[in-house]
């Protein structure tokens, strides 16, 4: 293969020493990345999308996302608050507390989806808007955390929405299918593109590990075993057999 370039020279001294100076500059080994689930850093995640990802992003093979430094907190601020290791039919916890305490973002990240509406019929169908009022948002570290059956959701908390570790969200009540109980349902996931995957949403991994760790101001990290079950589930067409609180 002749390079353009060496047809254009006039001075013909030095033909194979130029032929073998441009495959030098232009024939390296392409660097590939493998297929893998969606790990947006925070700027492709951001409330601009249509601006490019930066290079660095781009060249980027880790696994996981960007940030690892993440700080994380306990979703609820409040004093009197409980909640059990485990959840019927899927993963998830419900964080139980007085209606109006005040919901809180995990970490820094984007938010991606907000219900302002509680749309729940206890006629059905049951499941897509089980949560009521509710938030969910992108964390910096590829992770999505969903918190439910909100009394309130606070003013300027909208799609695409920046927030900060510790912001203010909403406030925990009792909407949707909460069984007239005040708690906060709180859902691990990965995010998955496509149509509202509200069975994916609410929670696919246990997240009592992790709250044990963030309410004594620790901050164990759910990236790992996210992205694990994505790596082996993927993003689920439909929700699996039980349907119930969300």
């Amino acid at each position: 293969m002749r390079s353009p370039s060496i047809g254009r020279r006039t001075r013909p001294a030095y033909p194979v020493l130029l032929l073998v100076a441009a495959l030098a500059a232009g024939c390296g080994a392409p660097t590939g990345r493998a297929d893998r689930w969606q790990e947006p850093s925070p700027i492709a995640t951001a409330a601009q999308p249509a601006e490019p990802a930066p290079p660095v992003a781009s060249s980027s093979a880790a696994p996981s996302p960007a940030r690892t430094d993440v700080k994380r907190v306990f979703p609820v601020r409040a004093g009197n608050v409980d909640y059990h290791p485990t959840h019927g039919g899927y993963p998830g916890t419900d964080v139980f507390a007085d209606c109006g305490e005040p919901v809180v973002a995990v970490t820094d990240g984007v938010v991606l989806e907000v219900s302002r509406v509680d749309r729940f019929d206890k006629r059905g169908p049951l499941g897509p808007n089980n949560g009521g009022l509710s938030v969910s948002l992108l964390g910096d570290d590829g992770v999505r955390y969903y918190g439910s059956h909100l009394s309130a959701i606070t003013a300027g908390v909208d799609a695409g929405v920046r927030v900060r570790a510790g912001q203010q969200l909403g406030e925990v009540g009792r909407t949707g299918n909460a069984n007239n109980v005040c708690h906060l349902h709180f859902g691990l996931s990965p995010k998955c593109t496509g149509a509202d995957d509200w069975w994916t949403r609410r929670g696919v991994v246990w997240p009592a590990p992790y709250l044990n760790s963030w309410r004594k101001g620790g901050n164990r990290s759910p990236v790992t075993e996210v992205t694990a079950w994505q790596r082996k589930h993927g993003c689920p067409a439909a929700p699996g057999r039980s349907t119930r609180s969300g």
